[in-house]
């Protein structure tokens, strides 16, 4: 992580995990996301300090997250988002790899165009789908769309980065920070630059504490910063991607580098 971030987060106040479920769960949310170098973000930071807290677990404020992403052949998740269709299912497992434990997660946008989550906690670190996840899903799609999902779902790209979370004081906002950005396919590896920050605010409506003081600061919102559909560009697996172009320059994604092997992330980029 970036020095200077580092330094100002150690001037927050903390929360704990419980704490944070509790509060600020947000499962159901309106997102908005930034991207932002660290001198830019830099100010926003001393304000943040002032009305929230940071997760901290076992006296550690940033955490490693390890994902791989599930697609079906034709790549519909992906070309459902970047086609802007409401109706669109993300599917992914993600490994907490400070912590050791994983979720399945599936993501969906209901009729008011907010983000709905929801969760399935796996008995170990996984990177495949088992009967029980694919019922998971097919489960979450219906409730959503009336239906199951119905595609044959196979891992496609895998990412790795560094994230923070911060929890406002008052009221059920919260924002996570993203740094250290690593895309994965095969044995084909892209980063982002190491002092770019992926920001999600995370409010009921869309327009919490920590956007208007974002705006304040002359930030604006990125449009189309899917951090899958970003890294599936990246890495060349899918034809079209104009609408992630924006999202592609201002991560200052470097040249792909090839690996000698096709290992996990959290291996690979170690």
């Amino acid at each position: 992580m970036d020095h200077r971030i580092a330094q100002s987060l150690s001037r927050f106040g903390t929360i704990s995990l419980d704490g944070l479920n509790a509060k600020a769960a947000m499962l159901e949310r309106l997102d908005n996301k930034y991207i932002v170098p660290a001198d830019r973000l830099l100010p926003a930071f001393d304000c943040f300090g002032e009305l929230f807290d940071v997760l901290e677990i076992s006296g550690k404020r940033a955490f490693t997250y390890a994902t791989d992403y599930f697609d079906d052949p034709e790549a519909r998740g992906y070309y459902d988002h970047h086609q802007g269709r409401r109706k669109r299912c993300k599917v992914r497992i993600r490994n907490y790899v400070d912590a050791g434990f994983s979720y399945l997660e599936v993501k969906l946008k209901d009729v008011r165009d907010a983000t709905v989550k929801k969760r399935l906690k796996l008995d170990r670190p996984a990177r495949s789908l088992c009967a029980e996840s694919l019922a998971f899903i097919d489960a979450c799609h219906a409730e959503i769309y009336g239906a199951p999902l119905g595609r044959q779902l196979m891992p496609v790209i895998g990412m790795q980065y560094e994230r923070i979370t911060l929890v406002a004081r008052e009221g059920g906002e919260r924002m996570t920070i993203d740094t250290r950005l690593a895309f994965r396919a095969a044995n084909l590896e892209r980063e982002a630059g190491p002092d770019m920050f992926i920001l999600e605010t995370k409010s009921a409506r869309g327009n919490g504490i920590a956007d208007k003081i974002l705006r304040a600061e002359h930030l604006h919102p990125t449009n189309s910063c899917s951090k899958y559909c970003v890294g599936m560009a990246a890495l060349g697996l899918v034809e079209r991607h104009n609408r992630f172009l924006p999202a592609m320059r201002k991560l200052r994604l470097g040249e792909a580098v090839v690996l000698a092997q096709a290992l996990p992330l959290h291996q690979a980029a170690a």
